[in-house]
């Protein structure tokens, strides 16, 4: 192990991962800084459950959080239901871009997210098409350059602003 291996952050099973705190958007902080508390990985939900505390993360403005929650749902869920997940946690991505400034990156990642989505059913409970146009809709304000609040973007997951 070099230098540079023993000072890097590592994780309980050695592989590297930071440990410097971060803000509410998932931006590092500098060490000892006073951050949110992390998402913990690999955390296997209900897919109501996963909803539920995806929602309760969007609403207190931390879609970096969320888009955890969708991916450990999508990696840990059923096969079929991994694509559903994947465009939830890209659109909950975009909204962190779009809150961090990043206008090129948010909307993209916003438009994917719907792409992603478009078409599909609805599934536990959550509002696809409703997403679809909310994710649009907002893209092309942040590609115009409006300032995103997090918090005040959240969408309603079920279609209920706020709720799950």
């Amino acid at each position: 192990m070099n230098a540079r291996d023993r000072d890097r952050d590592r994780d309980g099973g050695g592989r590297a991962r930071s440990a410097r705190p971060r803000d509410g958007l998932g931006r590092p902080l500098p060490y000892g800084a006073a951050g949110v508390e992390r998402q913990p990985e690999g955390v296997v939900r209900p897919p109501r459950e996963t909803v539920a505390e995806a929602q309760r993360l969007l609403d207190r403005g931390m879609p970096f959080h969320a888009h955890e929650v969708f991916e450990d749902a999508w990696k840990s869920g059923p096969e079929e239901a991994a694509p559903l997940w994947r465009g939830l946690a890209q659109l909950a991505v975009g909204l962190t871009h779009a809150a961090r400034g990043n206008a090129v990156g948010g909307a993209r990642l916003l438009r994917r997210g719907a792409d992603a989505l478009a078409g599909r059913e609805d599934a536990y409970g959550i509002d696809v098409a409703g997403l679809t146009g909310w994710a649009r809709a907002l893209a092309g304000r942040v590609a115009a350059g409006e300032h995103i609040d997090a918090a005040a973007e959240a969408p309603g997951l079920t279609g209920r602003p706020g709720t799950p």
